[in-house]
């Protein structure tokens, strides 16, 4: 090779090298994604269970919409006080009270009070019990199936099957929410911890087809509401439902019920 082939060739790489350099710089410009600091900051505290009870897909879109005003600083129900403190430091708010969530089972149907339809045999497994005829081997299609696919899932080992009916220890529960994901039923609910009147049935049934199939079944006869003083009480589609921003424990659902299906927890 000669002296001009190499010239030629330094300069070929230097032209290359340039356009090269000039592609490379107008992607970053066209392609750049703002990094927002706050975002950051606020992933890096959260717990990174991705679980989803906070209402978002996982801690990113939450870390995102702490961010940016949309969720509040104290939306992890995983990380609880502690977390929501770091967060609104970063966020530079003042953390009101931070109210604690656990999961509740809408069902008091266990064994002596529920009526057998059929007897399942197959795999332990709710999911495949509801795909089976009626969706449930018991006589009431709504409650709990009791093959245990909320307690498979708890992180927290916060659910035991007792009598086949899922059962929550809310010292433990975190109210992450993932067993309320995998209750073919709908049975789970996340509800505030300090909501101590809770209605135990899901059965959009009424009156005599309730009463064959459980003994703990809610009726709809709406004796609850009518003599709720606050109005916190509503009936529908069969069932009885409870309106926890309005409700002040007063106990007189849980006197008047019937069914004794409206329980008060201590």
């Amino acid at each position: 090779m000669n002296i001009n082939e190499i010239i030629t060739a330094v300069a070929v790489l230097s032209v290359l090298s340039i356009i090269i350099g000039v592609v490379l710089s107008l992607a970053e410009k066209i392609f750049h994604i703002d990094v927002n600091e706050l975002e950051e900051k606020v992933r890096e505290v959260l717990p990174g269970s991705n679980c989803g009870g906070c209402g978002y897909a996982g801690c990113d879109s939450l870390a995102k919409a702490i961010a940016s005003g949309e969720a509040d600083v104290s939306a992890c129900p995983v990380g609880r006080k502690p977390v929501a403190e770091k967060i609104a430091e970063i966020m530079g708010k003042e953390l009101g009270d931070v109210q604690k969530k656990t999961a509740y089972v809408k069902c008091d149907g266990s064994n002596e009070k529920r009526t057998i339809d059929y007897n399942y045999v197959g795999a332990a497994s709710c999911d495949m019990a509801a795909m089976l005829p009626g969706t449930s081997p018991y006589a009431c299609k709504y409650g709990c199936l009791g093959y245990g696919s909320c307690a498979k899932v708890c992180d927290q080992d916060a659910i035991k099957i007792i009598d086949n009916k899922a059962v929550i220890d809310e010292e433990l529960c975190i109210a992450c929410g993932k067993c309320t994901k995998v209750c073919p039923h709908n049975l789970i609910e996340i509800v505030p911890a300090d909501a101590k009147l809770r209605v135990q049935c899901a059965s959009n049934s009424k009156g005599k087809a309730v009463r064959e199939a459980c003994t703990a079944g809610c009726i709809a006869c709406g004796l609850c509401a009518k003599n709720c003083p606050v109005g916190a009480i509503v009936v529908e589609n069969n069932i009885a439902k409870i309106d926890y921003n309005k409700c002040t424990h007063c106990g007189a659902c849980v006197e008047k019920c019937p069914r004794k299906i409206i329980k008060l927890y201590d």
